[in-house]
């Protein structure tokens, strides 16, 4: 993520984190307060992440113009009145502001840092038609990331930021970018919403047809989203499907597919002109530390001691 020098007053404060995130009103909530802000800002396809504290008790005004926020605290707390509902955040917990509509944080408190997603409308509402089935819904004003599937995606995207800020060349990849907006998007919408689909596990002519597709292309940049589309049937069905019929989800399957593809051309290759990440990255693994760890457990070994052979 890009950081941001400290600005020297309030307004200026505003017109930084309104370049980073949402525009918006910003006013200290006490009189003789200094902005102390961190401002961190990454945009990842039609992603835009974002980590800011204002080190001082504010309160926010904005419209959310063409695009969902969801706010995460890291600390302290955010209140907030949307649509006519208040809703207070703290540590576990997201609020969410819909896009194009008035929304107020009435106190963010001056201990709070949040973890910031905007995601597009366009995108987020196609989406959530993809991977629930339904075209219909809406995120919640405010989700709970407590259970595991919320703390699973709190994982994956610390592990997306941090492997970023390691290698900024990475999210200028469009590859990468596509890839990793699809899985935390997927992620993200399969944690926080309530099963949007109707009927049985997807039958196996269907888990039949995902299976060739990827078989044929294994290092297209699949999301699950992707996947459900092409079987005609929403991303927890398809999810279920593969389940009860191979035992695993569609993603550890691929990621299984691929990690066979890379052994085959690592055992093959030449160590003096081969590069690991490039066989990795040309096989569709875009995230390299998960990458490593996983070849490890399938095969026993790192990916260079089998290239060297």
């Amino acid at each position: 993520m890009r950081s941001t020098p400290d600005p020297a007053d309030w307004d200026e404060a505003e017109h930084v984190v309104s370049d980073a995130y949402f525009p918006h009103t910003l006013a200290p909530l006490a009189a003789g307060t200094e902005p102390h802000v961190d401002v961190r800002a990454l945009q990842l396809g039609p992603l835009r992440l974002a980590r800011i504290g204002w080190g001082a008790e504010v309160t926010v005004q904005s419209d959310h113009p063409g695009a969902y926020a969801v706010n995460i605290p890291l600390s302290g707390r955010i209140e907030s009145v949307t649509a006519g509902r208040e809703v207070v955040s703290v540590q576990g917990q997201a609020s969410v502001f819909r896009p194009d509509t008035a929304a107020t944080i009435t106190r963010w408190t001056d201990d709070c840092e949040i973890v910031g997603v905007k995601l597009d409308r366009d995108y987020l509402d196609r989406e959530l038609a993809r991977i629930l089935g339904r075209p219909d819904l809406q995120l919640p004003e405010q989700v709970d990331l407590t259970g595991e599937a919320g703390q699973s995606w709190m994982t994956l995207l610390r592990s997306v930021v941090d492997q970023l800020r390691a290698d900024e060349e990475l999210w200028r990849n469009p590859l990468v970018a596509e890839q990793l907006s699809g899985a935390l998007t997927s992620a993200f919408v399969l944690a926080v919403m309530p099963d949007g689909g109707t009927g049985t596990a997807a039958r196996p002519r269907i888990v039949k047809r995902v299976l060739d597709r990827i078989h044929e292309d294994p290092a297209q940049p699949w999301t699950s989203a992707d996947m459900a589309e092409l079987a005609g049937v929403s991303v927890r069905r398809l999810q279920e499907g593969f389940r009860e019929y191979l035992g695993v989800c569609p993603r550890d399957y691929l990621l299984d597919l691929r990690l066979e593809r890379i052994h085959e051309e690592l055992a093959a290759g030449d160590p003096a002109a081969t590069s690991v990440t490039e066989v990795a990255m040309r096989w569709g693994m875009t995230h390299t530390g998960r990458f490593a760890a996983a070849y490890r457990r399938k095969y026993g070994v790192t990916p260079s001691a089998t290239l060297r052979g």
